[in-house]
């Protein structure tokens, strides 16, 4: 399994995703939601008419060919405001470089959450983690994420004949302890005790007392669905305080789904609540994420 392309055009930042039922190469841009494709048998990639800083360029068509590797994936600088990291790396699984400000590589990492571990370096050794190449895992379970990172490795010390020195055996700068995750909240003490307040109001209570709740589908230690993941991804990228509860936890949210469907006129899961306001769901919160706009709200 090779790492996906995270490529950087200009003003914008592109990341690829490869499509094998019509050998075609399909790339997200978080400022357009257009697709743009790339067919793997030319190698042309069709930009089409984009929106650059609010006014339409017409962009010429660019000859490319796609590569997973560390040397041929161009390096993104790191923002120096924590806020913006959010919106300038994405939140999900892959393989990643860390390059000081002399353009060495310092450390090649695996990541369940990029934006996440960047954002922790970039906090704790500010002055090695200046620029970042990213190569994003389709299907990453830990075997996949592994053989994307050992590509990456075995590339670097093919061609320089040395390890990165934040891989050298021994060396525990760059290796984060992930923190211990909050429990997920319960409404009631069990589908088995008899409610005294209706399930409605105790929904209510949570959002209004709680400056950012999530109703997600499983754990944000182990989320059940894509879109929780991606929300749960999100939220700890930005490192803001929340509350999560489990819509599928039947011994302790009976009738939960239903009635939260009732009580935000919102159909689906997950659903995010800042500041006891229903901010949507998950492409909504990806969107506002992804155009930078989400630190204000949490900010508030």
């Amino acid at each position: 399994m090779r790492p996906r392309l995270y490529v950087g055009l200009g003003s914008f930042l592109l990341y690829s995703r490869l499509q094998t039922c019509n050998k075609s190469l399909r790339l997200w841009k978080p400022s357009d939601p257009s697709t743009i494709k790339l067919d793997l048998r030319s190698g042309v990639l069709e930009l089409g008419t984009t929106t650059l800083f609010g006014s339409s360029a017409k962009l010429e068509e660019t000859l490319a060919r796609v590569h997973g590797s560390l040397s041929e994936t161009k390096p993104v600088g790191v923002p120096p405001e924590s806020e913006e990291i959010a919106g300038t790396f994405p939140a999900v699984a892959g393989v990643y470089g860390v390059y000081d400000q002399n353009g060495d590589l310092q450390f090649v990492g695996l990541s369940r959450n990029i934006a996440a571990s960047v954002l922790g370096h970039r906090k704790s050794l500010p002055e090695l983690c200046c620029s970042i190449k990213v190569g994003v895992v389709d299907d990453p379970d830990r075997t996949a994420l592994t053989q994307a990172w050992k590509s990456w490795m075995e590339e670097h010390i093919g061609s320089t004949g040395k390890v990165p020195p934040g891989n050298e055996s021994g060396n525990t700068t760059w290796v984060q302890q992930p923190p211990k995750k909050k429990p997920d909240l319960r409404l009631t003490p069990g589908r088995h005790v008899q409610l005294t307040v209706p399930l409605e109001e105790l929904i209510d209570r949570l959002v209004k007392e709680n400056k950012v709740v999530a109703f997600i589908k499983g754990s944000r230690s182990a989320p059940l669905c894509g879109f929780s993941q991606k929300v749960v991804g999100i939220l700890e990228s930005e490192g803001v305080e929340y509350e999560s509860i489990d819509v599928l936890d039947e011994e302790y949210n009976q009738g939960l789904r239903e009635t939260l469907k009732k009580y935000s006129n919102w159909p689906t899961f997950p659903q995010i609540f800042v500041n006891g306001e229903l901010v949507g769901g998950c492409d909504i919160f990806s969107s506002m994420y992804e155009k930078g706009e989400l630190s204000g709200l949490l900010k508030k």
